[in-house]
């Protein structure tokens, strides 16, 4: 009993259960969502959602990476002023881009409602305030580890939504704008709370000064591209679908496979959180060696982790998709001759390079190069870029589409390794047999170290 409550407290457990909570939820949320409205108009609310993750990861990135990185190592003193800091550079970040996006609205207002993207720049300046504080609160709490609140906090957010969505598939037709005062009024209420919690930090926000904003604005000059960039390698795809002649019809068909993509990196996420402040609290410390085992052994395991996720979702591609989206899109789409089970399969072939990828990204920005680790987004980006437009333009298909992502992630894994290889002086190699002994070491500690004999490694993983 102590020892699976051991398990149950560790960190990787609670932030692996974190994300499958709001993934779950979510996944949830979007196969009824994908039976109950119009392709049309689920395309509409997927541009929503893809067009309000982008501008987030501009509000947050700013800030999020620097403030875990810091924080992770500071005193009292300077923990103070640095959440401050995050909260008043979030703020203001706020209300540039809400500035930005009504002022659009208003000289553009004919253009943007054609475009499909009318509802998010109608809603997003309100819903950008009001989720604020409990995003604060995340950061805040990852930083510090405190997993267990992460959770609550995620699954009040998801929870409730689900089930708005719920009474909007059995018993309430809602509108697509109803749907969104409803998450407006979710978000208010989950900030509501963490604010009352004390978890969000705007409390220290008179205590921020310029020395610690400008610690975290120069960080986040970079990361704040990083995670921009990013967040574009996974919705550039949707935007550029969405603005060529294919539509907001295939915009909806290829969200499906995007969805079930997210599915596979519930894992990632649950992992790269909690990795991330362990690295960089080593690095602020200069124990390299830690800094390089954290690496080795976050990249192996994650990779073979994968392997059996990606063939999961090969095999059963056909049942997922149905799963989530029901009959209508298990065949080819007689109008856009598009076949999103074919396009699941590519892209669990992608994510058996995510795992690496993701890892030398954040590996150097734990080691203060950020720089470096935006060089590498963007040289992702671009190259996805190009391969989408000769997708979509030359070749018509959502297929090459898929295959592109393939390209530019392994483009990604050869630039980050080559980089952080300068700073750690890393092994290909080790990653593998690390990933082996977490697992000989897990397996240790759920039968009671009888295998002790394996392999020994410190705890800490």
């Amino acid at each position: 009993m102590k020892k699976l409550k051991k398990i149950v407290n560790e960190d990787n457990f609670l932030s692996l259960t974190g994300n499958v909570v709001i993934a779950f939820f979510g996944l949830a949320g979007f196969a009824l969502l994908a039976r109950s409205l119009s392709l049309e108009i689920f395309g509409e609310w997927v541009l929503f959602v893809a067009a309000g993750g982008f501008v987030e990861m501009f509000r947050f990135g700013i800030t999020n990476t620097g403030l875990i990185r810091y924080l992770s190592g500071a005193d009292a003193s300077s923990r103070v002023k640095l959440i401050g800091s995050n909260a008043l550079i979030g703020f203001g970040a706020t209300v540039l881009i809400a500035v930005i996006l009504i002022a659009c609205n208003f000289i553009f207002n004919t253009s943007i409602s054609n475009s499909g993207y009318g509802l998010f720049f109608k809603w997003y300046p309100l819903l950008a305030f009001l989720n604020l504080p409990w995003n604060n609160a995340l950061v805040v709490l990852q930083a510090d580890r405190k997993y267990g609140k992460i959770l609550a906090i995620k699954a009040i957010n998801s929870v409730s939504f689900f089930l708005v969505i719920l009474v909007n598939f059995y018993f309430i037709e809602l509108s697509l704008t109803q749907l969104v005062v409803a998450l407006i009024i979710i978000n208010a209420t989950t900030s509501l709370i963490s604010i009352i919690a004390g978890w969000d930090g705007i409390k220290h926000i008179k205590s921020a000064c310029s020395e610690t904003n400008k610690t975290l604005l120069n960080f986040g000059k970079y990361t704040t591209f990083t995670l921009i960039g990013t967040n574009m390698l996974r919705n550039a795809d949707v935007l550029i679908i969405s603005l060529s002649p294919l539509g907001s019809a295939a915009v909806a068909l290829y969200s499906i496979p995007l969805k079930l993509t997210e599915l596979q990196q519930i894992p990632l996420r649950s992992f790269v959180a909690t990795a991330f402040p362990k690295m960089s609290k080593a690095s602020v410390h200069n124990k390299i060696d830690e800094v390089k085992s954290l690496f080795y052994t976050y990249s192996g395991a994650l990779t073979y982790l994968f392997v059996l996720i990606s063939l999961f979702t090969f095999v059963f591609a056909e049942f997922f998709v149905f799963i989530l989206s029901g009959n209508q899109y298990l065949e080819t789409d007689p109008v856009t001759g598009f076949n999103v089970v074919n396009i699941v399969r590519v892209f669990s072939i992608y994510g058996l390079l995510l795992p690496i990828d993701r890892m030398t990204g954040i590996g150097l920005d734990s080691v203060n190069k950020p720089s470096i680790n935006a060089l590498k987004v963007f040289v992702m980006l671009i190259a996805n870029v190009i391969g989408n437009l000769i997708a979509i333009f030359i070749f018509k298909s959502l297929i090459m589409v898929a295959i592109a992502s393939i390209v530019f992630t392994i483009i990604g894994i050869w630039m980050g390794m080559y980089f952080l290889n300068k700073e750690l002086s890393l092994s290909f190699k080790a990653i593998f047999t690390s990933g082996i002994l977490f697992y000989l070491t897990l397996f240790n500690k759920v039968t009671g170290h009888r295998y002790t004999r394996f392999v020994k490694i410190e705890e800490n993983y």
